[in-house]
């Protein structure tokens, strides 16, 4: 297998990797970043489709380097041994991971999701734009095994470094699927369970919840909250109640809360 050796930040395929910093760069090639052997090895492990995969010299030869290596190959990769100097090129951090991969995105069709499994749990995430939040989101869905997430209209790009980073390597196991408002609100029209929204508006207390399988969970935008477009598609709204001075919770920590809310209700 060959196996390319770069030591300049200058090389083109550097930079041509450096640019996946960029939405419209991951939008054209379908690819991007995963910082850090342990994401890259949970990537692989699930299937991922790697095609490039770049690593300190000071690893050549080691065990989890070698699969890696490996695995690239299969998939018609590239693995790519670098110097520090490049890794630097390629991380936006102080001290760099040793290991950076590039992977093919994946993005679900709403169709094949099946809205009468009676297991299953989604979460809709209508216009969130902090991919801090939205890779925080998909790693609780993943800690919890909610079956997957939804971003409905203008969303931030799961797909981002920041996002990615934030998911420490639950990407890969939670399904990501894309609809505009007008093809989600058709789509869930017929949903078989129920659709909790979260709203001040019109709610309940979300411990006076015991939602109806299939769940689907829809949250709002961290600044204005849910439409009121997917407020009238719920079967119930629920709050969080705010006892103290502030007055919300961030996005990703209230979508905990609730996930582990009701689904708690669910175990044997």
């Amino acid at each position: 297998m060959t196996i390319k050796l770069i030591s300049s930040p200058s090389n083109q395929i550097i930079k041509d990797l450096k640019a996946l910093e960029m939405r419209k760069r991951r939008k054209e090639t379908g690819l991007f970043l995963v910082e850090g052997l342990r994401s890259v090895i949970e990537g692989m492990e699930l299937g991922a489709s790697l095609k490039y995969l770049a690593y300190h010299s000071d690893l050549k030869g080691k065990d989890d380097i070698n699969r890696c290596v490996s695995y690239c190959g299969k998939c018609g990769g590239l693995p790519i041994e670098v110097s520090a100097l490049v890794l630097e090129k390629l991380s936006r951090k102080d001290n760099p991971q040793s290991v950076i991969g590039v992977f093919e995105q994946i993005v679900h069709k709403l169709e094949t999701i099946d809205k009468n499994d009676t297991d299953r749990c989604y979460i809709a995430l209508e216009q969130v734009r902090d991919p801090g939040n939205l890779g925080t989101i998909i790693r609780t869905i993943d800690a919890i095994g909610a079956s997957g997430v939804i971003l409905v209209g203008q969303c931030c790009d799961p797909y981002s470094v920041e996002a990615v980073r934030a998911t420490m390597g639950s990407l890969f196991s939670v399904p990501i699927y894309q609809a505009t408002q007008d093809e989600f609100i058709n789509w869930a029209k017929d949903w078989s369970g129920d659709l909790i929204g979260t709203t001040l508006q019109s709610s309940v207390d979300f411990r006076e919840v015991t939602p109806k399988k299939p769940l689907l969970l829809m949250m709002g935008n961290e600044q204005a909250g849910l439409s009121e477009d997917l407020r009238q598609i719920a079967t119930t709204c629920i709050r969080l109640p705010m006892n103290g001075r502030a007055d919300s919770l961030n996005l990703s920590v209230a979508t905990g809360i609730c996930l582990y809310a009701l689904l708690e209700p669910w175990k044997p």
